[in-house]
């Protein structure tokens, strides 16, 4: 009897990250979404990285700059990690950058700015195409608004931002 072995290519990517968010996964994986200079925003499971001996644990903190490595093998699995320097953003503006920007489009702009330059939503949204400096108000039409609704997607007025909840708003440091 001769048994058939058949190897199925795997995918690797290699890339600097911006871990912006992870999440638990079962009792010693966690899950995180990175946003990679050459790939865009990927979220892939890191497996035994909660385990106290951990390789890949500590170069997976949020706001860490890292060069990962991941691979496809049922699903994206971050597989190398090597810290580079940490960025001093606050994690609720991580949180809410994951929640904004588009999964596995890379934009070499966005990522220079966030790493690169003092961290300002005005500049982040307007190369995401929410460019304040250009907008109104999306209740009553007044020019230069002071908020972006994370949820709704819309530019509001100090006034108009006030009636909606203070939950997902971002105030726009032009």
């Amino acid at each position: 009897m001769v048994l058939c072995t058949i190897d199925f290519p795997v995918t690797e990517y290699l890339s600097e990250a911006i871990v912006l968010d992870k999440d638990t996964s079962g009792d010693m994986d966690i899950r995180v979404s990175l946003f990679t200079k050459k790939f865009g925003k990927l979220k892939a499971r890191a497996k035994s990285a909660r385990r106290i001996v951990s390789k890949l644990s500590p170069h997976l903190e949020l706001g860490n700059v890292a060069q990962v490595r991941i691979i496809e093998k049922n699903g994206l699995q971050v597989v190398d990690a090597l810290k580079q320097r940490f960025l001093p953003i606050l994690p609720s503006n991580l949180c809410f950058l994951n929640q904004i920007i588009s999964d596995g489009e890379p934009d070499l702009r966005l990522w220079q700015s966030i790493v690169f330059q003092d961290f300002k939503w005005a500049r982040i949204l307007e190369i995401l195409g929410w460019d304040p400096r250009e907008a109104a108000c999306a209740l009553c039409t007044r020019e230069k608004p002071a908020f972006f609704s994370v949820f709704k997607q819309e530019l509001f007025c100090g006034g108009c931002a006030s009636k909606l909840g203070k939950s997902a708003l971002l105030y726009i440091n032009q």
